[in-house]
């Protein structure tokens, strides 16, 4: 799982780039959990024949796989739209004062 904490150690430079691959990294597996989750309900509405435990685990297992490909591939998903609007708040915050609050009133 991708640590997705943003702390004030290495704000300026490197550290800034290295936060927002994390944010991306983290918005793409936040939309691999959400498709996994998705793809999940969806075959439970699928009528199926009494399927055995091993069945079961191997299309988990299978689910998972495809949403985590699905979204590394994606290029305007969700995992997109979560990352823009996130770097849009923190971005100000963060350039501004180096500190993590953008008008120093926090």
């Amino acid at each position: 799982m991708t640590d997705i904490r943003i702390g004030a150690a290495g704000v300026a430079g490197a550290g800034q780039r290295s936060q927002d691959e994390r944010l991306r990294a983290a918005a793409k597996e936040f939309e691999g959990v959400f498709l996994a989750q998705l793809f999940k309900e969806m075959r439970a509405t699928v009528p199926t024949e009494d399927e055995g435990q091993g069945q079961e685990m191997f299309t988990a297992m299978l689910d998972e796989t495809l949403a985590r490909e699905a979204a590394a591939r994606s290029e305007h998903g969700l995992g997109d739209a979560l990352y823009r609007q996130l770097a849009a708040r923190l971005a100000p915050n963060i350039t501004e004062t180096g500190t993590g609050h953008g008008d120093g009133s926090r």
